[in-house]
């Protein structure tokens, strides 16, 4: 087994590799010029079993690339078999036909790894499950609810919690965590007039006087969550905590964030922020190193991942 980085996120790589007790494979990646990535291997891994660590996070474009041609790499040096691990999965949001003549960009970007020479796939809280079907290949999803299930009780003093899913869509994921940290179940009612925009309509559920846990796959500008914060705070919520697995965090997000009603923002290491969120109290970064490096060493050894999910 050989770990290979890309360098959209090479800090998680080199935890992982670390948590494996494995050195990264010697690469030479680079830019020229006018843009185009050159990728180069040198080492020998014929007959090797390659983890591609790359997530297609900002910029989306540059780094899908870059693990396209990663993977080409590897299968053109014989590597035995070659898996792509993303830890968040770009372009996921796109998994249907939201209006007439549209792209499935979740789809095309599957057929691309596909074909590309990949032959499975390690990610993270796809936004949605189904586009594990869009791959001719094994997906293993992993989830973070176990990591923020132990990080609440750990952390959390308070047992009068109640969990909150922003949306109908994540009532799910929202269920799961409540089950585990024993907390009640809210739900706020949305709408979305445009892109990038949403209401809040209602909020089912009671929580008046409780701690308000919200937990979510992606935060992108901020403001969906933060209208949501605002929402539970005029119900009367004493305090509110945000889970994210992705922090995508766009454009002012991080100032939006910190000028709210957010008692604090745990978000996961999916995406480098380092920079993004330096000197910033508001938000707490939890490591996922440990849960993909635990997830690679089993298939590794083909046994079961679904041991992690617990």
């Amino acid at each position: 087994m050989k770990i290979l980085s890309g360098t959209s996120n090479q800090r998680l790589s080199k935890d992982i590799s670390k948590q494996l007790k494995l050195k990264l494979i010697n690469t030479n990646i680079k830019r020229f010029a006018d843009g185009e990535i050159y990728i180069e291997i040198n080492e020998n891994i014929r007959g090797n079993s390659v983890f591609v660590i790359q997530s297609t996070s900002t910029p989306a474009n540059d780094n899908l690339m870059e693990l396209l041609l990663c993977i080409d790499a590897l299968r053109r040096s014989s590597a035995k078999n070659i898996t792509a691990v993303i830890p968040y999965f770009g372009y996921a949001r796109q998994d249907r036909k939201v209006a007439p003549r549209t792209s499935i960009s979740a789809k095309v970007v599957s057929n691309l790894i596909t074909n590309a020479g990949a032959n499975r796939i390690v990610t993270v809280d796809l936004h949605a499950g189904q586009i594990q079907g869009f791959f001719d290949i094994p997906v293993d999803n992993l989830f973070t609810t176990p990591l923020f299930a132990r990080y609440i009780k750990r952390k959390f003093k308070t047992k009068n919690l109640v969990c909150v899913s922003p949306d109908v869509g994540g009532v799910q994921r929202t269920r799961g965590l409540a089950t585990k940290i024993k907390a009640d179940l809210a739900i706020i009612d949305k709408r979305r007039p445009e892109p990038g925009k949403s209401e809040v309509m209602n909020i089912i559920g009671d929580v008046k006087g409780k701690n308000c846990i919200i937990v979510d796959d992606i935060i992108d500008s901020g403001g969906t969550i933060i209208n949501a914060v605002e929402a539970l705070k005029k119900e009367g919520a004493i305090d509110v905590f945000v889970f994210i697995t992705h922090a995508v965090l766009s454009g002012e997000a991080v100032d939006k964030i910190k000028k709210s009603k957010i008692k604090k923002l745990i978000i996961t290491d999916t995406i480098d922020n380092t920079l993004k969120i330096k000197n910033n109290s508001k938000i707490e970064v939890i490591s996922i190193a440990p849960l993909m490096a635990e997830a690679i060493n089993r298939i590794s050894n083909s046994t079961s991942v679904s041991d992690l999910f617990n």
